[in-house]
């Protein structure tokens, strides 16, 4: 896919120069780190043989979008599997609505009925002759864990491209940490990379620390078991679930505020889901910790269609 820029921020915080690598403005389906772990799923799904797209997530869901998008110009079906939030309630978005629009069947289910719903949909589709895929393997969510992983895996490798050509070197990388794709992509790159000096910080923006650090730690190992490399120590995964502020899709007045000055200091667009909750708890962690002198980059990794779902949060 193509390069995106490094964007310094105009206004961040006294003492940091902070950077942002602009994923939302990857030139398909309003970018962002999902349109990249799309296209990789659909490219292990062409080299396993298998021709019917099934995917997961709610109805925020970046990943959903790009799947059902992609699949539109490509032809033959998508599914989405669509859970309920915790809360039991079902909203509408953007990202929902121009699922539909890109001809994606919906399957709409309860967060404990995702591996009975998977199993029907597999079922079904298996019964109109074709050869299913599920993104996360079987009905469980086990297996594909490598596949994700290699998008952000090659982001590394061109931020340090970019790092060569800005003539300087990211003592931080932060960004929104949910189902763990991205981060894990990172971290792999930066092993391998051999950047020690190096610390890669995910703003939980669903799960606890604990639960995340295993979702990461398994998502590593199976790509570098299949990578085929020998890893001397795991590598350092730090994640931080201050800033969850009661589960995924929750925010705060901060958080507000700093979607506001965002947009109108540096014309950032930031979501209250994802990015905003994000740097939101990046600059946080740096002011409490009273980190100067540094560089730091956030990985903006989109969703853009909330930003304009949430846009009555510039006011």
């Amino acid at each position: 896919m193509e390069i995106t820029p490094i964007m310094k921020c105009m206004i961040g915080i006294e003492g940091l120069d902070i950077y942002i690598k602009r994923d939302d403005l990857l030139p398909f389906s309003f970018g962002g780190n999902k349109a990249r772990i799309a296209h990789e799923f659909y490219a292990d799904m062409d080299n396993r043989g298998k021709n019917c797209m099934i995917g997961y997530g709610n109805a925020r869901s970046n990943l959903s979008r790009a799947l059902a998008n992609i699949n539109s110009y490509r032809g033959g079906d998508c599914h989405i599997i669509s859970p309920a939030d915790d809360d039991g309630k079902r909203i509408l978005t953007n990202n929902s609505f121009m699922v539909h629009a890109c001809g994606a069947y919906f399957h709409e289910c309860s967060k404990q009925g995702v591996a009975e719903t998977v199993e029907k949909v597999m079922q079904e589709c298996e019964k109109d002759g074709m050869i299913p895929y599920y993104i996360y393997g079987d009905k469980y969510g086990n297996g594909n864990e490598a596949v994700p992983v290699r998008a952000y895996f090659k982001v590394y490798s061109e931020i340090m491209e970019q790092e060569k050509q800005l003539g300087i070197q990211f003592d931080y990388i932060f960004l929104a940490t949910g189902t763990g794709m991205t981060q894990s992509g990172l971290l792999a790159g930066k092993e391998i990379a051999g950047r020690d000096n190096q610390k890669i910080v995910g703003i939980s923006v669903a799960r606890k620390t604990d639960e995340e650090i295993d979702v990461i730690q398994k998502y590593l190992d199976i790509f570098f078991e299949e990578k085929q490399i020998l890893v001397k120590k795991n590598p350092e995964i730090c994640i931080l679930d201050e800033y969850l502020f009661g589960g995924y899709g929750k925010y705060t007045d901060g958080i507000k505020k700093t979607i506001r000055s965002m947009f109108v200091y540096n014309g950032i667009p930031l979501d209250p889901t994802y990015t905003g909750k994000g740097f939101y708890g990046m600059t946080e962690y740096l002011k409490m910790n009273d980190i100067k002198d540094v560089k730091v980059l956030f990985i903006h990794t989109g969703g853009i269609p909330l930003f304009f779902d949430n846009i009555n949060l510039l006011k």
